[in-house]
């Protein structure tokens, strides 16, 4: 934890350099201590602790100073930290310009120089300022903040990025909160700057890209080889098994996703089935583990980057990304996985962001504290962010177009949600409108059954239904099932197109595309399960037949 501050200002540097060394021979242990010959100087050092996130527990300022009278500098440095503790130092002369600043700007004391011994002069003041100040004092949040307004869909985009990332972060309301307020003042920031990042070293973003903040924060975006034994496109559980043994088993491999390490799986606050974790784990926590567990084998992770082509030139595969750079592999593993299908009803693409979410039960969580919020699926991710929601909102409403959940969702989850007290099924109905203007308000149900339809208050709605496979980047040279998902195996030599398509003389490996030496794997692939369990085993299973191709090619 980082040791709170006192600030000394004196313009003598003989005063200043005595004031320093008597401060440091008794605070050092608990304090860090700042001296400044200038107030402008320190008035600017104010602004860049503030934004760093420091405390400072106390200004020490002498009272005659050529740039501005030390009444005025504690009155300037209070805008920043108005809870700190203020001591004027001042000559005999000056004692009732320091009795007018106790009413002016709350002196907690004034001092004579000067102040030997400071055993008894000094110390026992400082000593009974800074106990006031300790017992009001909560040690800051230590890291990234985000001031900027909760209903914002930059603001839920850059929230939902860090945690994917795993970095911790702050977020601070604008609209209600006196750290946010402090922040947007003495940063003289618009409402057109919001959100903006604060980061540790005292730097700020406004209003960022998510490629800036990455880039800030030291993540790659940069491959580092011309060439790739295999490069594997999307960090869900199939990518990550597959970016674990191929670094393991010693092969070039480059892991590339759009977004952050889990994929859909990451964005989930609890996996209860998972085989080797009894008490179950969040998607992030797995993400975590296995990332780690792949860097420490050695692949490379580039993120957030998107892969928009793959092209086939001689035994090469060339990626294209986003940003138009190419890169050269032997062979790639698809492991994009699935998006959660858009809801088209009435309000939900104006209101995305701002009340409206597909996943992103945990990110979310806090700004639903005593709300009522809706859910719109049955699966079990549905299900699991009823469970964390409940902690917070007022009450989760499970909205189903079936009679119940029994068909869709795990006996397990069923059970923990007929026994949450603030969680209700409401099964044959469907949310068919969002309303709000800048942020969601209300919901319209309608009852299928009866054709009724109820307008309810609502603070967010959380969409969790079906899936579609996110291929579209990959174009017409892959084969793909009437949804979408990648043919792979046997099945490319049963489709329809699949003669004309496979030139091989061998049939494909059981994972191979209808493109040689291109894998699928996961929720991505025609006929995979949808379990965390399965498309972990298929990402492994994705690098012994890298390997086999490898080999004879």
């Amino acid at each position: 934890m980082k040791k709170p501050i006192i600030i000394a200002v004196d313009d003598d540097p003989q005063v200043l350099s005595a004031i320093r060394g008597d401060l440091r021979s008794r605070y050092r242990n608990d304090y860090r201590i700042m001296a400044s010959n200038s107030a402008k100087e320190a008035l600017e050092a104010v602004t860049e602790l503030k934004n760093k996130g420091e405390e400072v527990a106390l200004f020490l300022s002498d009272q005659r100073m050529p740039e501005m009278l030390g009444v005025d500098f504690l009155e300037k440095a209070l805008i920043s930290f108005p809870q700190a503790k203020r001591v004027l130092l001042t000559a005999y002369s000056d004692t009732d310009a320091a009795i007018k600043a106790i009413n002016d700007v709350q002196l907690d004391y004034y001092l004579l120089k000067p102040w030997n011994p400071p055993e008894e002069k000094l110390f026992p003041v400082i000593d009974d300022v800074l106990q006031d100040w300790l017992a009001n004092y909560s040690p800051p949040f230590s890291g990234l903040r985000i001031v900027g307004y909760p209903f914002s869909p930059n603001t839920h985009n850059i929230k939902d990025f860090l945690a994917g990332n795993m970095f911790p972060y702050q977020f601070l309301n604008v609209e209600n909160e006196d750290a946010a307020k402090e922040l947007v003042e003495i940063n003289t920031l618009g409402s057109k700057d919001l959100p903006t990042v604060f980061f540790e070293d005292g730097n700020l973003l406004k209003n960022p890209s998510l490629s800036q903040i990455a880039e800030k924060l030291g993540l790659n975006v940069r491959a580092k080889e011309d060439l790739y034994d295999v490069i594997i496109i999307g960090a869900g559980p199939a990518g990550l098994a597959a970016a674990v043994y191929g670094g393991s088993e010693g092969l070039k491999t480059l892991l590339i996703d759009r977004k952050a390490p889990g994929g859909q799986a990451g964005t989930s606050s609890r996996i209860e089935n998972y085989l080797g974790f009894p008490k179950g784990l969040s998607g992030s926590d797995l993400a975590r583990r296995a990332i780690t567990q792949a860097t420490r084998f050695g692949i490379e992770f580039l993120s957030p980057v998107e892969v928009t082509k793959i092209e086939v030139q001689d035994s090469y595969k060339i990626i294209t990304l986003s940003d138009g750079i190419e890169l050269k592999t032997k062979a790639v593993v698809i492991a994009t996985g699935v998006d959660y299908r858009k809801l088209p009803n009435q309000g939900m693409d104006s209101l995305t962001g701002a009340g409206v979410y597909y996943g992103a039960a945990t990110t979310e969580a806090h700004t639903c504290k005593d709300g009522n919020v809706y859910i719109i699926g049955g699966g079990n991710s549905a299900g699991q962010g009823a469970m964390y929601l409940s902690k917070y909102a007022k009450k989760v409403n499970i909205v189903i177009r079936r009679d119940s959940l029994e068909s869709t969702m795990s006996s397990y989850l069923i059970d923990q949600i007929d026994n949450t007290e603030n969680i209700e099924v409401i099964p044959n109905s469907e949310i068919i409108e969002a309303i709000g203007d800048s942020k969601l308000e209300q919901v319209v149900l309608r009852n299928n059954a009866s054709n009724s339809e109820e307008t309810h208050e609502a603070r967010a709605i959380f969409i969790f239904i079906g899936a579609r496979p996110y291929t579209d980047w990959t174009g017409d040279n892959f084969l793909k099932d009437g949804k979408g998902f990648l043919v792979t195996g046997r099945n490319v030599l049963d489709h329809e197109s699949g003669a004309i398509q496979w030139k091989q003389s061998k049939p494909p490996y059981l994972l191979e595309t209808s493109v040689p030496g291109v894998f699928a794997a996961g929720d991505v692939r025609s006929g995979a399960m949808n379990r965390v369990a399965s498309a972990v085993g298929e990402g492994s299973m994705s690098i012994s037949m890298v390997h086999k191709y490898l080999n004879e090619n």
